[in-house]
């Protein structure tokens, strides 16, 4: 089942695609000391019901060079590249747990011309993990899915290496095959910029 969600979350980066498409590219150095639009490296917390949690390791990669002019403030893209170790309740047959890996192209707005240091974001990617997730309450079809977040975050420090990020994210295969319940995760990141 695909959620309104997804759809409105679809809509809005298809809709952005569409303006890039538009407008032309333009360099965007980072501000003196500023590292918001520099790679980073993360460590990552993820829970959700059913007595699922995950911990993941990433990389953020910026679009080299790309950036527009939105609302009084900056979108800027990144690739999200990642491992996750998820641990769940399996029921009586007791505790699984599973490996995915995921990419996820990101759009990431600034506010006040993109001086800001806070910023909210969104993105829809792909994840495939090592074998299907299964709890009592929920049973995925398919090993292959999307994952698709919406979050809010904060650059820290002088020179804005230190990052935090709060996000939601929804990971299902789209309707692709059934069953397809979905799982929504609450997500904590801490981010170093170098």
């Amino acid at each position: 089942m695909t959620s309104l969600f997804t759809l409105r979350l679809s809509a809005a980066l298809a809709g952005a695609a569409a303006s890039l498409a538009m407008t032309p590219v333009q360099a965007q150095a980072p501000s003196a000391g500023t590292f918001a639009n520099t790679p980073a490296v993360y460590l990552q917390g993820q829970w959700a019901r059913h007595g699922t949690s995950a911990a993941t390791v990433g990389l953020m990669l910026p679009w080299d060079g790309w950036s527009m002019a939105l609302w009084g403030g900056q979108l800027r893209g990144l690739w999200d590249v990642y491992y996750s170790r998820w641990s769940f309740d399996r029921g009586p047959g007791g505790n699984d747990s599973l490996n995915l890996l995921g990419v996820t192209p990101t759009l990431r707005w600034y506010s006040n011309q993109g001086r800001s240091s806070w910023f909210v974001q969104a993105g829809i990617g792909l994840t495939y993990a090592d074998h299907r997730y299964y709890t009592p309450a929920r049973e995925f079809s398919t090993r292959f899915n999307f994952a698709d977040h919406i979050g809010v975050g904060i650059h820290l420090g002088a020179q804005r290496r230190h990052e935090l990020q709060l996000r939601i994210e929804h990971l299902s295969n789209a309707g692709i095959k059934h069953p397809n319940p979905g799982e929504n995760f609450i997500q904590v990141r801490y981010a170093l910029h170098y």
